[in-house]
């Protein structure tokens, strides 16, 4: 059974940082393409950030700069490390894990950038 378990999630000022782990299991993680989603109130799912299974990475232009999305492929973990927090950043951010086309989706964390 797949599972996907998004942590770090909190309430951080703006301009604040957080790391936003997801942990995965019941997949050969280092085969997947991996990535963070987010979705704030009355808003569409949207992608912030991916990294193939060789390390690529793509961001959202609204992140970019901001925003670092690496993984750990022996401990079956990626992160999403974000700096510079903006108000507009708060969402729930989704953990997903991608294979020829079928995804996977964690529930997600709460990310809340507010003073």
């Amino acid at each position: 059974q797949v599972q996907l378990v998004e942590s770090g999630g909190g309430l951080v000022q703006p301009g604040g940082s957080l790391r936003l782990s997801c942990a995965a299991s019941g997949i050969i993680f280092s085969r997947y393409v991996m990535g963070w989603y987010r979705q704030a109130p009355g808003k569409q799912r949207e992608l912030v950030a991916s990294i193939t299974s060789g390390g690529v990475t793509n961001y959202a232009d609204s992140v970019k700069g901001r925003f670092t999305i690496s993984r750990d492929n022996a401990n079956n973990t990626m992160y999403l490390q974000m700096n510079n927090l903006k108000p507009e950043d708060t969402a729930v951010y989704y953990c997903n894990a991608a294979k020829y086309g079928v995804p996977f989706w964690g529930k997600g964390a709460l990310v809340t950038v507010s003073s």
